[in-house]
């Protein structure tokens, strides 16, 4: 019986020749790549089932550790409580298909001469052609291919019709004008049962597009059922998973490329820890995996690991240096790290090996802004959205860069046309909040501040954004304030604002206790971080005058000697109140025996 790795190698190859044959470039790309990703020397363990987060064990949880080695070797480095390689040496999620079943019409039949010539219409964008030269043909692979052909003539006449009212950046009520058409056809193969799993991955993006989402996934999920590698029809399904309810509630069987869609359906979700213990079970066997890897980095920089990330990305870099996927991430990461001479080497890679990809124009756009030319970065942003105008980091990106340039309506639009792309984009809501708090509209800030805090509700940076809005003139709601703060510390606020306002609103209000509570806090944080400044100053003088008013003049007397150190006012009056603690301590009676005697 052949091993589960030579297992995976026959279904991925038959599965790209066949994705390829039918025009399905992406999904046939994605199945190579993981053909080649298969470690040759892969011990698969016995398959456990994997259906939910929590029976992912623990032993099986290993984080990815890449460095170079001779050649392109990845290590991993063990988590607590992780166990050996062999336990996560498969990811297989229950009974995998013992061979790739091959569609009827595979075979190279009376049509065949046909189909290849539609086939070359089709690569050649000329899709009412290739439609045309299968008219007549009945077979589920030649059917499939026409439907297909029209409904890439459609999406190409939409966007001409786009550009043409609107502008290539415009909006417009423009259609697919086929989708009428191609959903009548298919659902009546699907009714008499002509119809195989790519005719009813069409058939789900057709749905889609028509905005019946519920009949779309049922129909996605029939798809990936009985043809589990088409990895197009998966990330289809991924898109229209809003939700983990909607993820639970899909009827999926159990095969190992449904481990790779729950994977990124929990990245999507910001189900970080589910999505890093998923990927590390399939790094197992697929340990030379591009894919993986640069899920495994994307997942690190979104839970704010950037070393982590940006050892990952270099690695990938290294073993594959004409990449330009997932490289936009990666500029991102750069662009967080203000790391401006990786960024310029990496724009520089990306603009020499293919200037006229969407993400490369988002690399350079990210390089421009770190330098502060943010004209320029518009225009690389507005390049990008030409080449694919549904890049939801673009348009994100771009109302940023609107922002430096306060040019408010334009932030405005480039927000709101990232939401309606995507409404899980926490960044986009965030930043509406940002431009209705400048606009001097608290509540409507408050109203974006609050969605994007519920779509990431572990980012530290949207709950102090809340909280200064809370704070703001206009409101003064400062217990409100007070609450987004305490949220915003306990999500690893790296810069300690949350810790500092913490401690002066609450001794705005008199809650001197607990002012001193915070400011020892963010003290010692400064401390183990070796940050001194303003702030550093600030605590020293706060808990000095709070434990000399409590009467606890030792403490009062070590801040103040600390406060010494530094020059300005505050050494002054540490000055005077080190004299004060001397008379008040003078001032008690001696602690000698004879004082109390009659």
């Amino acid at each position: 019986m052949a091993s589960a790795k030579e297992t995976y190698r026959a279904e991925l190859r038959a599965a790209a020749r066949q994705l390829g044959e039918r025009c399905l470039y992406s999904a046939a790309k994605w199945a190579a790549e993981l053909l080649v990703g298969v470690d040759l020397d892969a011990a698969p363990a016995p398959s456990a089932a994997m259906d939910s987060p929590s029976s992912s064990s623990a032993a099986a949880g290993r984080l990815l550790h890449l460095h170079r080695s001779g050649g392109s070797s990845f290590r991993h480095r063990p988590r607590p409580g992780g166990g050996s390689s062999s336990e996560a040496g498969t990811p297989l999620g229950g009974v995998s298909y013992a061979s790739t079943p091959i569609p009827d019409d595979d075979a190279f039949d009376s049509g065949g001469d046909k189909y290849l010539l539609a086939k070359t219409y089709f690569d050649c964008r000329e899709y009412r052609r290739a439609a045309h030269v299968l008219q007549n043909q009945a077979g589920r692979k030649a059917v499939f291919l026409r439907c297909y052909a029209l409904y890439m003539a459609g999406e190409k006449r939409k966007e001409a019709e786009m550009i043409e009212l609107e502008g290539s950046l415009g909006k417009s009520n423009a259609v697919n004008q086929e989708l009428v058409a191609l959903e009548r056809e298919l659902s009546t193969h699907r009714r008499t049962g002509s119809i195989d799993s790519f005719g009813l991955y069409l058939y789900g993006l057709v749905l889609r597009d028509k905005g019946c989402e519920g009949l779309a996934r049922t129909i996605l999920v029939e798809s990936v059922n009985s043809y589990p590698w088409n990895w197009s029809a998966w990330s289809e399904l991924q898109s229209l998973c809003t939700s983990s309810d909607i993820l639970n509630n899909l009827n999926l069987k159990n095969h190992w490329m449904k481990d790779f869609f729950l994977a990124s359906t929990y990245l999507e979700l910001k189900m970080h820890e589910e999505a890093l213990k998923r990927y590390e079970r399939l790094m197992g066997v697929f340990r030379c995996s591009g894919y993986i890897q640069a899920q495994i980095a994307t997942v690190q920089y979104s839970m704010r690991d950037l070393d982590e990330a940006e050892m990952i990305f270099e690695e990938l870099l290294r073993t594959d240096p004409f990449r330009v996927d997932s490289m936009d991430i990666y500029s991102n990461l750069l662009y967080a790290k203000e790391s401006l001479t990786a960024l310029s080497f990496l724009a520089h890679r990306v603009f020499l090996t293919d200037k006229y990809r969407p993400e490369s124009c988002c690399i350079i756009a990210n390089y421009y802004s770190l330098k502060g030319q943010h004209e320029k970065s518009v225009l690389y942003f507005q390049r990008a959205l030409k080449l694919n105008r549904k890049y939801l980091s673009a348009w994100t990106l771009m109302g940023h860069e609107y922002v430096e340039l306060k040019n408010t309506p334009a932030a405005i639009d480039a927000y709101r046309r990232a939401v309606d792309i995507n409404p899980r984009d926490f960044r986009a809501w965030y930043g509406l909040g940002q431009i209705y708090e400048m606009m001097g509209m608290p509540f409507y800030a408050l109203y974006y501040f609050r969605k994007s805090s519920y779509l990431q509700p572990n980012d530290a940076r949207l709950w102090i954004a809340m909280a200064q809005c809370y704070e703001s003139d206009p409101l003064q709601m400062i217990e409100e304030a007070i609450k987004c703060y305490e949220r915003a510390a306990n999500s690893n606020d790296t810069e300690g604002i949350a810790l500092h306002q913490l401690a002066k609103l609450h001794g705005m209000l008199g809650q001197s206790e607990e002012a001193a509570f915070y400011y020892k806090k963010n003290l010692e944080r400064m401390e183990v971080e070796e940050r001194q400044g303003q702030n550093f100053v600030e605590a020293l003088l706060f808990l000095a005058k709070h434990y000399k008013s409590i009467g606890s003049f030792e403490e009062a007397e070590h801040y103040c000697t600390r406060l010494l150190d530094y020059t300005g006012p505050e050494k002054e009056t540490a000055k005077n109140m080190l004299q004060g603690i001397k008379r008040l301590q003078s001032g008690f009676p001696s602690m000698d025996i004879d004082h109390f005697a009659l």
